[in-house]
């Protein structure tokens, strides 16, 4: 059953009201909400897609409300979700934007600064934890090779993207023609529990 209208606008509203520190934490705010405390979306796929987001142009999060609000009540779910989003984001971008011109050379908005770095960071590894966890356990139901592969990926893009002038979408792209690959390929292979022809 879709949410109302107000449920899902207030979600987004409160969403977009807590969205400091950048992609990474808003990110892990919808996921903890639409996830864990309304169970909106199974783990596995918002996972998918997050993934589909990450492979189209635009800006991410504002793909994946669209996704998330057009699974949960369709035109009506995309339009209430992004303008919850948004709204809070909106002005209070422009009422800090106006502050931090005044008090941006002080010591203790400063010290405040360096303070989120940290603390966004952390959300980061929380959230690559919890994002990759459904995900492995996904791939360990499907088979051994599943999981390895899928562990592969995960430590081979890391690292293109760490130690590589690689573009982003090329390492997406790559990792997920690499998977197709690989499951066709074990498709066409005998299973183990057929006799030999």
């Amino acid at each position: 059953m879709a949410p109302s209208s107000l449920l899902l606008f207030r979600v987004w509203l409160l969403l977009g009201l807590q969205s400091f520190g950048g992609g990474t934490a808003t990110l892990f705010l919808i996921r903890q909400a639409v996830v864990e405390k309304h169970r909106w979306v199974p783990e596995p796929e918002f996972t998918r897609d997050w993934a589909i987001c990450q492979i189209a142009p635009g800006i991410n999060l504002l793909g994946l409300t669209i996704l998330i609000g057009f699974r949960l009540a369709r035109i009506r779910g995309i339009v209430v979700s992004l303008v919850g989003l948004l709204l809070p984001s909106v002005v209070i971008t422009v009422v800090m934007t106006a502050l931090y011109a005044e008090v941006k050379e002080l010591d203790l908005v400063q010290a405040a600064l360096r303070g989120i770095v940290p603390a966004t960071v952390g959300l980061g590894l929380l959230l690559a934890i919890r994002m990759a966890r459904p995900l492995l356990q996904e791939s360990r139901l499907i088979s051994h090779r599943s999981l390895l592969l899928s562990a592969m990926l995960l430590l081979a893009s890391a690292a293109s993207v760490t130690f590589t002038n690689l573009p982003v979408v090329a390492v997406l792209w790559a990792a997920g023609t690499i998977s197709a690959v690989a499951n066709w390929w074990w498709r066409r292979l005998p299973s183990p529990e057929s006799p030999p022809a």
